[in-house]
């Protein structure tokens, strides 16, 4: 397929975003940026969240994914839903009740400054190398299938992705990300439906020839009941249950956005909508996983990584049609999870490190801080990209991954001591206990496997999670729990 082609598709996306932009950017000041003013209709936050949701990861991991393991990612997408349940259960009616911005005021209010900036600093470390993460693997793929071809380097496209992040969410913030997250959600959907669409084509189905292959491929086995590997089911529901909560009701990125709701009981409605739609979506995602891997069996398609099936069938194998949804799916995969991700990172180091709101600036100069520490994220964000690609090791990738468990686990512990006992913590020493839990949490995980050879997998996440409540414990002034 022609990369002018396919960079024409790229621009013309682009520009649709920032006429949005412009749109919703127009007269904003620090509480749209911020808050979307507390205007934002909830249905259109609980339809925009799925594509906020589905990083350019997930869009190319998890249908690949489906010929290593099967459907076995589907108890952990139901434990998802439960995950939801709670946050909107327990979590949102406390960011509500206290009027927060940022989620991780609430630590200030129960515990102190120092446990407030250790949550906030976890979360700043957390999401910038996630993010970071997510945006390098989508820039190499459009560099390999796009820019390449043009002749543009790799810095140049990185450089452009976070140029073009930068321009749309400049002014306009969560007010704009609602209405471009819901636009990306849809063309994302579309991406999916029409690839699964050309794949059937392609192998001459009808639709219900299509169930019948998938249901009967070695790729539909959904159950793994083996206790002892790392894919069984009950493990994989229940870490997928305490995932939710902590990298969503416990991150200010996917929080942020229920905050623009008009009141709890919108947010709440926007919750249960979201998580309902979210499963539909992933069982898409398996369902085109499974065809993927049936039509490279047929076609012996050629591919080195699972994670680049999806992109080389649609691109290389595929009609123009499906090459070029691909791509818009994967930008607005992109694009959704590095705009929300810029803008939250920007609010929580603002308002939690630099504390714009507590030293009661005018709004002039709260303005000029904002624009500068977007910019200065944004280059922090472009640095990390390009560190990524010199790197280009799988272990220091997988690395990164691991440590969004060993910093979230800090955050699940101090918010589950926080709302499930009445601990009055010494605050000084918070900030040691959640340094002290990832180190522990790191030396049971290397002694494990040298011991019984067992892999830690999302259970690192409580683990970490359980030794912050040990930790709080310690330090606290005893009083009876509430639980």
């Amino acid at each position: 397929m022609s990369p002018l082609l396919l960079g024409l598709v790229f621009i013309v996306y682009t520009a649709i975003l920032f006429l949005v932009s412009m749109l919703t950017g127009r007269k904003a000041d620090d509480d749209a940026y911020y808050r979307g003013n507390r205007r934002s209709p909830w249905f259109v936050v609980a339809y925009g969240m799925i594509g906020a949701s589905l990083s350019g990861v997930t869009f190319m991991s998890v249908p690949g994914n489906v010929l290593k393991e099967n459907f076995y990612y589907l108890p952990m997408v139901a434990g998802f839903i439960v995950g939801y349940w709670i946050i909107a259960k327990v979590l949102l009616p406390i960011y509500y009740k206290n009027n927060l911005t940022s989620i991780y005021g609430y630590l200030q209010e129960r515990f102190g400054m120092r446990s407030y900036k250790s949550g906030a600093a976890y979360f700043l470390l957390s999401r910038s190398l996630g993010a970071t993460l997510r945006m390098f693997l989508v820039v190499s793929v459009l560099h390999e299938f796009v820019f390449r071809q043009m002749g543009i380097p790799f810095f140049a496209a990185a450089l452009v992705f976070i140029l073009l992040i930068l321009g749309y969410t400049f002014k306009g913030g969560i007010r704009t990300i609602v209405w471009t997250d819901t636009l990306q959600t849809t063309f994302m959907l579309l991406s999916v439906l029409i690839s699964i669409a050309c794949i059937s084509k392609g192998l001459g189905w009808s639709f219900s020839d299509m169930v019948l292959a998938v249901r009967e491929s070695p790729f539909s086995k959904v159950f793994d009941t083996d206790p002892f590997s790392p894919r069984f089911f009950v493990k994989q529901f229940l870490s997928g249950m305490f995932v939710t909560i902590t990298m969503t009701g416990l991150d200010q990125d996917m929080m942020q956005k229920n905050l623009s709701c008009k009141n709890l009981h919108d947010a709440q409605k926007n919750m249960y909508t979201f998580s309902a739609i979210l499963l539909v979506i992933n069982i898409l995602f398996l369902i085109l996983g499974a065809i993927l891997g049936i039509y490279a069996q047929k076609t012996g398609v050629a591919f080195s990584d699972t994670d680049q099936l999806f992109a080389t069938v649609a691109i290389d194998y595929l009609t123009p049609l499906a090459g070029l949804t691909f791509v818009i799916g994967v930008l607005s995969a992109a694009y959704s999870s590095a705009d929300g991700a810029l803008t939250a990172v920007t609010t929580s180091f603002t308002i939690d490190i630099l504390g714009v709101e507590r030293r009661n600036l005018p709004d002039s100069e709260r303005k000029k801080v904002r624009y500068r520490s977007h910019l200065a994220i944004a280059a922090v964000f472009l640095l990390l990209i390009v560190l990524f690609d010199f790197l280009k090791n799988d272990s220091v990738i997988n690395m990164v991954y691991d440590i969004a468990s060993y910093t979230y686990g800090p955050l699940l512990g101090l918010f589950f001591v926080g709302i499930c006992t009445n601990w009055q913590a010494r605050d000084r020493y918070t900030p040691y206990v959640v340094l002290l839990s990832p180190v522990l949490s790191f030396g049971i995980v290397r002694l494990s496997l040298w011991l019984w050879q067992y892999h830690f997998g999302f259970e690192l996440l409580l683990l970490n999670g359980l030794l912050t409540v040990l930790g709080m414990y310690l330090i606290r002034k005893p009083a009876e729990s509430r639980c």
